[in-house]
């Protein structure tokens, strides 16, 4: 399975498509298919109809689709760039910011 370096929880910025421009915050990878699913980003709608025995309503309902990876930057939550890079220092590798220099949170 192929790493990516975008993570859950991270804010991303969305680069190429009819969202371009828009931000949010990841909510889930499948790195599998190299894609994210981003918060309000990419937002479709869905018929859905109504199931017999269950107290569901039909209708038109809306959810995000998932967006490929090299269309999202990852976004630096103090100075908002786009600019994210990686320190190694021994065995770690760490995400920084190449603006203001600040280090993001990595995977536990």
């Amino acid at each position: 399975m192929p790493s990516l370096n975008i993570r859950r929880n991270d804010v991303v910025k969305v680069l190429a498509g009819s969202d371009s421009g828009k931000t949010g915050r990841v909510l889930r990878v499948f790195p599998d298919k190299g894609t994210v699913l981003v918060e309000h980003v990419r937002v479709v709608k869905k018929t859905v109809s109504s199931k017999q025995g269950q107290r569901t309503k039909g209708g038109i309902a809306e959810h995000e689709s998932p967006i490929n990876v090299s269309n999202v930057a990852l976004l630096c939550p103090n100075c908002e760039t786009a600019s994210i890079g990686y320190k190694v220092e021994g065995t770690s590798k760490q995400r920084i910011c190449k603006t203001c220099g600040t280090e993001l949170p990595t995977k536990k």
